[in-house]
């Protein structure tokens, strides 16, 4: 189940010309909710995990070279991970 399934219109998010990247992203929102579905996170845990991603890559995109438009785009997509997770806490 990937985060694309979970939010309207988030399709754009997923797709783009880097497949390594969007294999990556996809690889660890199925790990992370693999884990959940074992008991060996909890979704709670799995969601500060997800915010962690998001601060670090806050804090590292000038260092990088990131470009504004470039970190939108990257926050766009671990917030639809966060989303993805926060549609198992409600089910």
């Amino acid at each position: 189940m990937g985060p694309s399934s979970e939010q309207p219109g988030s399709h754009s998010l997923w797709s783009g010309s880097d497949p390594h990247g969007q294999a990556a992203l996809f690889l660890i929102d199925s790990l992370l909710h693999g884990l959940i579905e074992k008991s060996t996170l909890t979704t709670r845990e799995a969601l500060a995990i997800v915010d962690r991603a998001a601060d670090v890559k806050v804090e590292n995109a000038t260092d990088i070279g990131d470009s504004p438009e470039a970190l939108a785009k990257s926050l766009a997509l671990i917030h639809a991970i966060a989303a993805s997770l926060h549609q198992d806490i409600r089910d």
